[in-house]
């Protein structure tokens, strides 16, 4: 197997992070969101949960199967998904739109009861617990040149880790959670090269 390429140049001639490779949904997913700030309690939500259904996996199986994530789990909507029962846990391991695994559908369920709780006489405190633990922006010079150079754990990670299962969240793991922070643009780890780098 060749080793994946830093950078690639894609057929409209724009250079991007060499993960997303040829595929245009990845690349439309490079190029609008991963990397941008993302706020709010629900979208925040699905990302996390989505980051959860993504361990073990390729983003792009994740990616793939959002819209249907989106359905299964009624748009991510806390409320709704905090009174989904044993019924719904059901009906979410038969569905092959998405990934079928007890302990993340169970996880995602019992987090959003987690979240209605803490949401409840504080909204906005996910976005606020989350963007808490984003690090000062680096400077130009800081941005890494390979893939090397961009790490799967930080200490904000390591520490958001702890405080959201401190608060009884789970599948929020120190990885996750820095996958999180690439996606939802708490960091911006576009490779020095990459058309978004320089935007």
């Amino acid at each position: 197997m060749s080793p994946r390429a830093e950078l690639v140049t894609g057929d409209d001639g724009l250079t991007r992070c060499g993960w997303c490779g040829d595929d245009p949904e990845y690349q439309r997913y490079h190029d609008e969101e991963w990397g941008r700030p993302l706020h709010g309690d629900r979208a925040l939500f699905e990302k996390l949960s989505l980051e959860a259904f993504q361990s073990g996996l390729s983003w792009i199986t994740i990616l793939r199967r959002r819209l249907t994530f989106r359905t299964a789990f009624a748009g991510f909507e806390i409320d709704t998904v905090a009174d989904f029962d044993e019924r719904d846990v059901a009906r979410l391991l038969d569905d092959t739109g998405i990934i079928r695994n007890r302990l993340k559908i169970e996880a995602t369920i019992a987090n959003a009861r987690t979240l209605r709780e803490m949401l409840r006489d504080e909204p906005g405190a996910l976005d606020r617990l989350v963007w808490g633990f984003a690090p000062a922006p680096r400077a130009a010079s800081e941005r890494p040149r390979t893939f090397a150079d961009v790490p799967a754990v930080t200490p904000e990670s390591t520490a958001a880790s702890k405080e959201l299962r401190r608060r009884g969240l789970r599948f929020v793991g120190p990885t996750t959670f820095y996958a999180l922070m690439q996606s939802a643009g708490l960091v911006d780890d576009h490779l020095v090269g990459c058309w978004r780098a320089e935007g």
